[in-house]
């Protein structure tokens, strides 16, 4: 799929907010609602819209800790690695996992209440996992910055 200039407007507006109202998005970009409305779902249907989600404050949930934690395994075939990526996105404690290189072979971003709830969340992924050589946390003083927006440039980008 083309992203056109619209389709960048469209994407910046959902992106800011996914329950941008299409008519605000028809407004912005001059089309009709019905034209805005199909390419939303062509941008959906191609992928360039992965999924809608709502972002909860963890603290009002209870989660007053977020740690970042750098994980080495043992080995690395690609048995283990897929063990360990699904390990990790099965524990809803870990917000985001990438598989990176030097030293570490992941870097998680994980959420605690507490240090002992975080310390059962090392038992849980590391401790019972015979694959895990070691792991490196840090905790994190301030969320200065929290997202997973993508920058939309502007008509010279390709797309």
């Amino acid at each position: 799929m083309q992203v056109t200039d619209t389709d960048r407007t469209i994407l910046r507006m959902l992106q800011a907010n996914a329950r941008e109202r299409l008519e605000a998005i028809a407004y912005e970009t001059g089309l009709s609602v019905a034209t805005v409305q199909r390419r939303v779902r062509a941008l959906r249907e191609a992928g360039v819209i992965a999924r809608d989600t709502a972002v909860v404050a963890p603290e009002k949930l209870g989660y007053a800790m977020t740690f970042l934690v750098l994980v080495e395994l043992e080995r690395e075939r690609i048995d283990q690695l897929d063990a360990f990526r699904r390990k990790v996105r099965d524990e809803p404690q870990v917000q985001q996992c990438y598989y990176i290189t030097g030293d570490a072979d992941f870097a998680l971003i994980a959420l605690a209440r507490d240090m002992d709830d975080y310390q059962r969340l090392t038992e849980r992924l590391f401790f019972d996992d015979s694959n895990v050589k070691r792991f490196r946390t840090s905790v994190v003083m301030d969320r200065s910055k929290v997202g997973i927006d993508v920058p939309i440039a502007g008509p010279d980008a390709p797309c």
